[in-house]
């Protein structure tokens, strides 16, 4: 049995009746790594010392009578965002190279809790800041469906490690979609949760209102279990919502009769690849089988979704990147004659070219005579855009759209054309500004690379999601396509 391609509740069933060990399905995920990692590049710092001796500790436990929680003695990999106390952390990014965390991100605490394996921290786009993992400094994450094809971004190290098996599920972190197209890219699922779910605290700030952490998974019902665990409120984050977490596992194997499905025209638009829209419309036509009622609906400030985005997103960035300066830590440029000049070179070597235009944007939209004109601007249309969902969610349970435009694309492809890459999230940033929950689940190939559908939400209506997620999966069986690498 190839333990590797398991999903994670599966292991956790052998698990239970202890026809495998903990260490096994480590060992078993870091033979994996060692035979695909020169051909992913998942990985920025892979911890086999430190996830073994775990799952050694895991078993002992198990063969104490301990129970056998979900993802208890499950190996997992963590965006390289997402502080873990005493492991490397650096965003992918030279001004982060030799940072160590004194803390744990509350997520990564409350993984521990639940006996998780952390294998190792995932490649991304450097400081969240792209949609290819083009961006990083240290290396190209590849699509283990095509590796001349990007993973997407930015958390396409996270995404490519569970479709290449590298481990049974991962953590990303999503600004503006980067959770989602990179699911829908390498074909696995992908869940941004509500804004204030899932505790953001020690997850290293890009777009402070935007980012939110969620889980990458081999199906849905991984998925809800790591729902379960990584959800509600944390006093050490302000953001952090204060609501009710349900059992996420309650929303599987239900019927979808009768449920009110809405179809925006505005996320079917011109320049879409035909046959991901085929995909798409094909899917719609499997959830009216299912018994959903599907119908037309408008998001009428879609078109205005990208620019208020990127004004939005930089600003923020430009604020919380301004800590990086050489002096507390991180990286540090020598020869700096004084200390504004160690400031300047500190930050121009150690940034990468994106989140330099980032910051520059970002300062430029927050600065004096401008602040008004953009920013503020950005602020009204993000509202507006949010009352489009609102209205929307009126009369539908959930609205569907293609998470990307296209299948995964080629290296260098648009990375020489900032505007090109940005639209690459055209049709999930909307969901980052309006704080509502979205899911990306497999639907198709085309020309031998997965298509992502996307599920949007209500606020804290995560359960419903899973639900539709759940009943197309099981319907439609794509999920069971996986690369041939």
């Amino acid at each position: 049995m190839s333990l590797h391609k398991l999903t994670a509740h599966e292991a956790h069933e052998l698990l239970v009746k202890k026809e495998v060990s903990s260490y096994e399905l480590t060992e078993a995920v870091f033979k994996r790594i060692d035979e695909v990692e020169d051909k992913v590049k998942a990985f920025v710092t892979i911890t086999r010392e430190a996830a073994l001796e775990k799952a050694k500790a895991v078993d002992d436990k198990i063969k104490a009578g301990e129970q056998v929680k979900p993802l208890m003695g499950i190996p997992m990999v963590l965006k390289d965002n997402m502080c873990a106390q005493g492991v490397k952390t650096t965003c992918s990014s030279k001004i982060l190279h030799n940072f160590v965390p004194p803390y744990n991100a509350t997520v990564v605490e409350k993984l521990q809790e639940a006996g998780a394996i952390v294998v190792g921290k995932a490649n991304m786009d450097e400081f969240a800041m792209g949609s290819s993992t083009e961006t990083s400094a240290f290396a190209q994450t590849r699509n283990p469906w095509n590796t001349d094809c990007v993973p997407g971004g930015s958390s396409g190290g996270s995404a490519a490690s569970v479709a290449a098996d590298q481990g049974f599920y991962s953590l990303g972190s999503d600004t503006g979609g980067s959770i989602r197209q990179p699911a829908s890219f390498c074909g696995v699922v992908g869940l941004k949760p509500t804004y204030g779910r899932v505790s953001r605290y020690g997850l290293i700030a890009f777009a402070s209102s935007l980012d939110q952490i969620g889980p990458f998974a081999k199906d849905v019902e991984d998925c809800a279990q790591i729902m379960n665990v990584i959800s509600g409120h944390d006093f050490r984050d302000s953001t952090s919502a204060d609501v009710p977490v349900p059992d996420y596992t309650s929303f599987l194997n239900q019927d979808i009769k009768g449920l009110r499905v809405g179809i925006p025209k505005e996320y079917f638009v011109d320049g879409m690849d035909p046959e991901v829209e085929k995909s798409i419309r094909q899917a719609i036509a499997k959830l009216e089988e299912l018994g959903a009622v599907c119908e037309e609906a408008t998001l009428p400030h879609t078109e205005y979704a990208l620019p208020v985005y990127y004004l939005i997103a930089p600003a923020e960035a430009s604020s919380n990147l301004a800590r990086y300066d050489g002096v507390r830590y991180g990286y540090r440029a020598e020869g700096a004659e004084d200390l504004l000049t160690m400031y300047k070179k500190s930050r121009s070597e150690g940034f990468g070219s994106e989140v330099k235009r980032r910051i520059m944007l970002g300062t430029y939209a927050l600065s004096s005579g401008y602040y008004d004109a953009y920013y503020l601007k950005a602020l009204k249309v993000r509202t507006l855009i949010k009352q489009d969902f609102d209205q929307a969610f009126e009369k539908f349970d959930v609205l569907v759209s293609p998470t990307a435009p296209s299948p995964a694309f080629r290296f260098g492809e648009k990375v020489d054309d900032p505007i090109q890459m940005y639209l690459s999230d055209i049709f999930t940033m909307s969901v980052n500004l309006a704080g509502i929950p979205g899911i990306s689940i497999p639907c198709g190939l085309v020309n031998g690379l997965p298509v992502g559908l996307q599920l949007m939400g209500k606020h804290f209506d995560e359960g419903t999601l899973l639900k539709v997620a759940h009943a197309f999966e099981q319907s439609a069986g794509y999920y069971r396509n996986k690369p041939n690498l």
